[in-house]
């Protein structure tokens, strides 16, 4: 397998100004639009920034991107066996181990979503993710016997098999795993809107795979448009359209990654209690948030939820999240969109 981060998830359409040639598009006199994209965890990231100065080059920004995206792999990568999460991963220790402040921080997030989210997001579901065929081992896609399922549920549990502190991590069972796909992306945007703000730039989006980070306004002097996709494979149309100015951003959805089998769908979004893929009508799920990393993970977990559930958490967490769900009841392929409330209060 190639040297993969985790599977793209491209769930929105960004809607910028100046659609033509946006590396030479000018804000009068006194800005110009800067254009970067490249290939980094599996997918590919690009960015937009307004330069203020007119001092910078994409050549040079695009250098120190790579450069602090090549760190993140280096860190974070599941499909990278050198780096420090896959060294964590096949060390059969357990003692504390301290980490690098990176993975600090973002083992100390998927810690707060993992309780928030009444432990539907839980980063050691590596083993069943594998089990049914989405993860970094070239497994075959099929569905695994129940008594496969049963004993990879027995490796899994965050709360149960692995400790996290402020600065380490502590396997409590030997085989404990840890699989970042679903917040890795996002720390990763999050890694890239510091840089651009250590630049001076304050008005920039930046995406890698789906998830994003805006900051100030777009080349028009508006909040960055961003198109939210419709859940159906077969129509790559815009169900929605939000408004972001410094929030981070992320969907997910059910609807690319899968597989059939004698008839019936299975996701790749695995159910932590059940070890299964949810078979709920959710078919999307977006979530704004402080950052991408939170985004991330919240949107995965609120899938996994599905509507009823994580709309409670949603609002008595007050956050801004959007679910779609399959009109189960429609002839044809119809959608239902149900807002928190506090995504209502942003958009409106």
């Amino acid at each position: 397998m190639p040297d993969n981060f985790l599977i793209s998830r491209r769930n929105f359409m960004i809607m910028p100004a100046c659609l033509a040639a946006l590396s030479a598009c000018k804000l009068g006199s006194s800005a110009s639009v800067l254009k970067v994209a490249g290939f980094t965890m599996g997918t590919n990231y690009s960015i937009v920034a307004v330069d203020h100065t007119q001092t910078l080059s994409e050549e040079d920004l695009r250098k120190d991107i790579d450069k602090a995206l090549l760190q993140v792999n280096a860190q974070l990568s599941n499909w990278d066996p050198t780096s420090e999460i896959s060294r964590f991963n096949a060390s059969t220790s357990t003692d504390s181990t301290a980490v690098s402040p990176a993975l600090a921080e973002v083992m100390n997030a998927a810690n707060t979503v993992h309780t928030a989210s009444d432990g539907q997001f839980d980063v050691t579901l590596g083993p069943l993710i594998d089990l049914w065929g989405f993860g970094a081992a070239d497994n075959t896609v099929q569905t695994p016997a129940t008594e496969a399922i049963e004993a990879a549920l027995r490796k899994s549990g965050q709360s149960r098999t692995l400790r996290i502190s402020d600065q380490s991590l502590q396997k409590q069972t030997p085989e404990t795993e840890i699989y970042l796909s679903a917040i890795g992306k996002g720390y990763g945007v999050d890694v890239i809107a510091r840089k651009l703000e250590s630049f001076g730039i304050k008005d920039f989006m930046v995406e890698i795979g789906g998830d994003l980070y805006t900051a100030g306004l777009n080349p028009d002097g508006t909040p960055w448009q961003i198109g939210i996709e419709t859940p159906d494979a077969h129509d790559r149309t815009m169900h929605e359209v939000v408004g972001l100015s410094n929030l981070g951003m992320a969907t997910s959805g059910d609807y690319r990654n899968y597989f059939e089998q004698d008839g019936v769908r299975y996701s790749h979004i695995i159910d932590a209690q059940t070890g299964r893929p949810i078979t709920h009508t959710t078919a999307s799920v977006t979530v704004l948030t402080e950052n991408a990393m939170l985004a991330d993970a919240w949107a995965t977990a609120m899938l996994v939820l599905g509507k009823e559930r994580g709309l409670k958490i949603a609002n008595n967490l007050d956050m801004a999240v959007l679910f779609i769900e399959r009109d189960s009841n429609a002839t044809h392929t119809k959608f239902i969109t149900t807002p928190s409330a506090r995504f209502s209060d942003m958009q409106a």
